[in-house]
């Protein structure tokens, strides 16, 4: 990384001035790097963050529909399906690879002072921008399906500040957790299988029995997942109820995650 000398040398200021500058310089740096080497010797390149959900999309809608059977009390299906895809998968890259982030890592925090939780961080905002890419890709579809834009859209913005702090929270806690406990990432990879069966993606809640419907309301992800859908499905407002859920989710998962990172960051050195 390019030191502050270089930076008064040039007559510019120092990425290094405070620490929240230093930080964003860094988050910024690392998303980059985390960009190029995704792509790097691709042929379509970004292009494939739009084509795979596509992709995932008419694969999984025409299993669920024509041989499962499932889906086809649902409106728009293939809308219904991409926008609970995209949704989770932003959680899944996140939090699986926020939760490595700090043992892939090591050899820089052993050599460098630096603030540990950019990395689990950086790994959230990278998620999102593969997200960004894939709402590229759910607009294809609303277009396909004839479904205009309401105003509501200017909700996502909100859902999106929604399920980026309740991603972080995850991967803030699984990467402290996972320096000390390695089996917590074969265990995490269970959890978000079982996690996606438990979140009404390719499935309505309504097949379910009342009890399940009861208790599937305590999943986030299904009340993230219903917020998108309410915005660019069914065009409508989501009630406060909704917000207020969704915020709560997000502001209990993201302080519980950044105390577990805290608490135990300063025996990272130790472990790693």
């Amino acid at each position: 990384m390019v030191g502050a000398h270089a930076y008064a040398k040039a007559g510019m200021q120092s990425p290094w001035t405070t620490g929240f500058t230093r930080d964003r310089f860094i988050l910024s740096q690392l998303v980059g790097r985390d960009f190029k080497n995704k792509y790097r010797r691709s042929v379509l390149g970004v292009a494939w963050s739009v084509l795979n959900p596509l992709l995932m999309m008419i694969v999984m809608a025409a299993v669920f529909s024509n041989f499962m059977r499932v889906g086809g009390d649902i409106p728009n299906f293939p809308l219904y399906l991409i926008i609970g895809n995209v949704t989770f998968t932003l959680l899944s890259d996140s939090s699986s690879a926020g939760m490595a982030s700090i043992i892939d890592n090591a050899s820089l925090l052993k050599k460098v002072k630096i603030n540990r939780i950019v990395f689990p961080l950086e790994k959230v905002l990278f998620a999102l921008v593969n997200f960004a890419f894939s709402l590229i890709a759910v607009a294809i579809v609303m277009i396909w399906f004839q479904i205009p834009l309401s105003w509501n859209v200017f909700f996502v913005p909100l859902f999106l500040l929604y399920l980026v702090g309740f991603c972080a929270g995850l991967s803030m806690a699984l990467s402290a957790l996972s320096v000390f406990f390695r089996d917590v990432m074969h265990l995490w990879s269970v959890v978000l299988v079982a996690w996606t069966y438990l979140t009404p993606i390719f499935y309505s809640i309504t097949i379910l029995p009342e009890f399940m419907q009861r208790l599937i309301v305590f999943n986030p992800m299904y009340q993230y997942i219903t917020y998108l859908r309410e915005i660019l499905l069914y065009q409508q407002t989501p009630s406060l109820e909704q917000n207020l859920v969704c915020v709560a989710c997000s502001a209990i998962v993201f302080a519980v995650g950044w105390l577990i990172f805290k608490s135990s960051e300063r025996k990272f050195i130790l472990y790693i």
